[in-house]
């Protein structure tokens, strides 16, 4: 009985979190894939059998970018001041992509930046391209959630 019991925690523990990904890493993805029109587009390297990273976009427009191996991190899109101002107070805070400096920031999942102020920046990343979506765009993520229908006007 208490194999069975086992059993079934172990199953429930596989269910919260995604093979080879930490538990920081899949509680991130599971607040970003959250986000209203939030859509997810995997990337793997030729001939490999899982992504290395995954792309969140909202209305084809980009806001993070989750990385699954290597370093723990996700890159988010930043008003230049707060990135600024980010980088000088956090070490975890930096650049790591060919995306321009001024707008996007790397956050390391396993450095200084606490777990509310990740969570945090996700949200400021979601509400910049949000806001430069176009009227009709808005409309539509409007009648996906009603947290963007007064936008759309």
């Amino acid at each position: 009985m208490a194999g069975t019991a086992e059993k079934s925690k172990a199953r429930r523990a596989s269910k919260r979190t995604l093979p080879g990904v930490r538990r920081r890493t899949a509680a991130l993805k599971n607040l970003i894939e959250s986000k209203p029109g939030a859509v997810a587009n995997p990337m793997a390297p030729p001939h490999a059998a899982t992504p290395s990273v995954i792309i969140y976009q909202v209305m084809g427009k980009m806001f993070a970018i989750l990385s699954l191996r290597g370093n723990d991190d996700v890159i988010l899109k930043c008003d230049p001041s707060l990135a600024q101002a980010l980088r000088e107070q956090y070490a975890g805070v930096g650049h790591r992509s060919h995306l321009d400096r001024r707008y996007w920031i790397s956050v390391n999942l396993d450095a200084d930046v606490p777990m509310d102020e990740i969570k945090h920046l996700v949200g400021h990343s979601y509400q910049l391209v949000c806001s430069g979506l176009t009227r009709k765009q808005r409309a539509e993520l409007g009648s996906l959630s009603p947290e963007f229908a007064g936008i759309a006007r």
